[in-house]
């Protein structure tokens, strides 16, 4: 077999010697690692490659691509590439049933064939917790009951006789995260020897762990040349983190940088400032990061675009009183050369229209009195 080599997640590659006679490596497969219900890519690399038939088959030996084209109908299966150098395929939602070996078949003079392994991981399902309660003595048998948030658990209980008195057990089982850590379940215990509306209780307070989380809050949210910034990264888990680390990208921090704890300062700001911080934390059930981009911005630049804009506006202002000033004398103009024109036109017409004017002066029309005028 080959060497091995470890990448880091989400892939885990090895790579191999096609086996056979010969120098050349014609066929190499990588072996992918993928958590349930994740995507794992399944790659088989050519070499001296001549256009001869590539086969790839699942570990039951069912061939799912044929010289690329597809052969098994499972549509999670897709074929990404097919080159003389490559062949790669896309599984979608792996299942544990996915597992095994995949032949990668090269049909040459000399069959060639690797195996690339796919291992499926399953993350753990939600914690399941299981609390007893016993009560040792009682007479008459006690009865147990659960309680969570106020709503009743269903437990399972049983009874065993011990002469004169009885002794009583139950169990109760359900799935938690962390939201449940602090919370609190109850054992409630009863029989007819305690007065009406009376009960012995046993609380259990949920102590859930879980990895932590980050988030960076900043004092404000337009930071200033100038200005005091505080962010605060609040962090969570159980353990509780009990450190907490602030960078900036690749840089260190400001010499005025003041990080205590979850806390940093950055007094008296300026561009120079700007960048990527982050805040790391962890406990011993995982690691967590925040991010916050600082950008400090130059009052004196605000100031100046603000004051520009109202010489902007008055310089539109005017220029439309120009426009306006200028279309009411050009239609002026145009009345007073229409008028003119209209006065030579009925002076030229000359005793004809006179005539007619008087004549409607005089007759009417349609028998009502009604004056017209004709301005000559």
């Amino acid at each position: 077999m080959g060497r091995a080599r470890r990448f880091q997640w989400p892939l885990l590659l090895l790579w191999a010697a096609a086996a056979g006679p010969g120098a050349g490596q014609e066929v190499q497969t990588e072996n992918v690692t993928v958590a349930e219900g994740g995507v794992a890519e399944i790659t088989c690399r050519l070499h001296q490659y001549d256009g001869s038939i590539v086969v790839i088959q699942n570990p039951a030996r069912q061939t799912l691509f044929f010289n690329g084209t597809r052969a098994l109908k499972d549509e999670r299966f897709q074929l990404e590439e097919f080159s003389p150098r490559r062949v790669r395929i896309r599984l979608s939602d792996a299942r544990l049933e996915d597992e095994g070996g995949y032949f990668c078949q090269l049909y040459t003079e000399d069959t060639h064939h690797q195996i690339a392994t796919l291992t499926v991981l399953v993350a753990p399902e939600n914690p399941v917790v299981e609390l007893s309660c016993l009560v040792p003595r009682s007479r008459p048998a006690a009865t147990l009951r659960w309680y969570r948030d106020r709503k009743e658990l269903k437990g399972v209980s049983s009874g065993q006789e011990n002469g004169k008195v009885w002794s009583v057990a139950s169990t109760v089982r359900f799935r938690v995260d962390r939201k449940d850590d602090g919370g609190i379940v109850i054992c409630e215990a009863q029989n007819q020897a305690l007065p009406s509306g009376h009960s012995k209780q046993t609380q259990y307070v949920l102590d859930v762990q879980y990895s932590p989380t980050a988030r960076i809050h900043a004092s404000q949210a337009v930071v200033r040349e100038g200005d005091t910034l505080v962010l605060t990264c609040a962090v969570t888990g159980n353990p509780r983190p009990n450190q907490i680390r602030w960078n900036r990208g690749n840089e260190s921090l400001p010499e005025r940088a003041e990080a205590v704890g979850e806390t940093l300062t950055l007094p008296g700001l300026v561009s120079a400032d700007n960048g990527t911080y982050t805040c790391e934390t962890s406990n011993k059930h995982g690691h967590a990061r925040a991010l916050y981009v600082l950008v400090v911005y130059d009052p004196g630049a605000v100031v100046e675009a603000q004051t520009s804009v109202p010489y902007a506006i008055v310089g539109g202002i005017l220029a439309l009183l120009v426009f306006l000033i200028i279309c009411v004398l050009v239609g002026m103009v145009w009345c007073s050369v229409r008028q003119k024109g209209s006065y030579l036109t009925h002076e030229a017409s000359g005793l004809d229209e006179q005539g007619e004017a008087r004549e409607a002066f005089l007759n009417g029309s349609d028998g009502h009195k009604r004056k017209e005028e004709f301005f000559i």
